[in-house]
């Protein structure tokens, strides 16, 4: 039973995630084409959002577990790439849910149903999944430096882009969320590196969760 409704989850949370992304896109192409014309640089930037990197993988994870539930046993490898995109998926669900669900998206160029998916459905699928299907490995607490490298990685490349490449549009630094600008932070690079060291910590916590989570059923055996 459990597998059957892995198989489920993952091909139905498959489908959404990539629906909910190529809508989204279109219509940042579409906006942008209508607007100054700087296509290229739009869809770089949609692609720089942690929260849509974080769908892209799990939607690549959902898909390739289709075909791995037939296995016995996943390699602990596969296990720990999964651990970690369920601890970016589950941050990216807490963190929408509680500080960001009530700001009003913008008219136009957020289609509401993908934010939807790609805040709230999603994470629910990618975590119940870890939670009900079959195969995972248990995992060692030092896995979490695993897990947390990514985001760190991930802000380093934030902050180098937002220094070396200008918006054409405002010539002026880009950076996907306020709080990762120094412009406009209250103390520069200071106010940065805070929030840097509290998305890792959070992210810390989270995956701590996951890996827990991952040993259970050997504990309880």
């Amino acid at each position: 039973m459990r597998r059957v409704l892995a198989y489920l989850l993952r091909i139905g949370g498959t489908a959404a995630i990539v629906a909910a992304v190529v809508v989204q896109v279109q219509r940042s192409i579409t906006n942008e084409e209508a607007g100054t014309g700087e296509v290229e640089f739009v869809v770089q930037n949609f692609f720089s959002f942690f929260t849509i990197e974080s769908n892209v993988l799990a939607a690549v994870v959902l898909f390739v577990g289709i075909f791995t539930l037939s296995k016995r046993g996943e390699s602990r490898g596969w296990s720990m790439i999964r651990a970690a995109v369920t601890t970016y998926m589950a941050t990216t669900g807490v963190v929408y849910n509680l500080l960001l669900r009530g700001i009003e998206l913008p008219q136009g160029a957020t289609v509401p149903w993908s934010n939807e998916v790609l805040h709230v459905i999603a994470p629910a699928i990618i975590v119940l999944d870890w939670l009900i299907a079959p195969g995972r490995r248990p995992l060692k607490s030092t896995a979490l430096w695993g897990i947390i490298a990514f985001p760190i990685l991930w802000a380093g490349y934030t902050l180098a882009r937002g220094v070396l490449v200008l918006d054409p549009r405002t010539n002026v630094a880009w950076y996907p969320y306020p709080f990762l600008d120094p412009n406009i932070s209250p103390n520069g690079y200071f106010s940065v590196a805070f929030y840097i060291a509290l998305i890792a910590a959070v992210i810390g916590v989270v995956g701590a969760g996951v890996l827990w989570v991952s040993r259970l059923r050997r504990r309880t055996a």
